[in-house]
């Protein structure tokens, strides 16, 4: 799934890449992680998964356990405060997932 989204991010930037709003592209740089986040949550299926993969990517004891059984969905949960440090944007470079914004 990177791969091709990297594919076609890479091809949207070199058309949008020159606009001149680029809270724009930030915002739409945003929206693409918390979709990331979102596909990544769903894939951890079960809340005992979902515990160990928080702590072992460094996410704290009490967090990892509020999250994990949380009843929320996986899109708002994108954007908790555990699956931002669990898959910062250093994750998503490593990756390959090129930055819509300049560096």
């Amino acid at each position: 799934m990177a791969k091709d989204l990297t594919l076609y991010l890479r091809g949207w930037l070199g058309y949008f890449g020159r606009c001149q709003t680029p809270s724009v592209l930030h915002r739409l740089e945003e929206w693409v992680r918390r979709r990331l986040r979102s596909a990544i949550w769903t894939q951890w299926k079960r809340g005992r998964v979902r515990f160990a993969a928080l702590r072992k990517r460094g996410v704290g004891l009490a967090l990892a356990a509020r999250t994990a059984r949380s009843a929320h969905g996986p899109w708002r949960l994108a954007q908790s405060p555990a699956l931002t440090i669990a898959l910062p944007k250093a994750y998503f470079d490593s990756l390959g997932i090129p930055r819509l914004t300049v560096r």
